[in-house]
């Protein structure tokens, strides 16, 4: 085997390793958008929502707003609880309708 053969054996191994990588990065990607954007569709359709980025942040706020009421109720902060939990509700009310 002669030192050209060698290099060339060497070059398209690590060309079809390479490649390789691409092609299933690019296949996860692509599977992984889809099944974003499935849920993101399935959750705003659902929700009776738009399914703009600015709709999703404000689902996000209000869950947060009421976890953080429920966490007061927990501490025993009736009144702070009581306030998140009815700002939490009054965002997602206000959103989904």
């Amino acid at each position: 085997m002669e030192n050209n053969d060698l290099f060339h054996w060497i070059g398209e191994t690590l060309g079809a390793a390479i490649r390789f990588v691409v092609n299933l990065l690019q296949w996860l990607f692509a599977n992984l958008y889809g099944a974003i954007d499935s849920f993101v569709h399935g959750l705003t359709s659902a929700l009776g929502i738009d399914s703009s980025w600015l709709s999703i942040a404000l689902v996000v706020l209000g869950l947060v707003l009421l976890y953080n009421g429920i966490r007061a109720f927990i501490r025993g902060a009736i009144i702070g609880g009581l306030l998140w939990v009815i700002v939490g509700l009054v965002l997602l009310s206000w959103l989904v309708h």
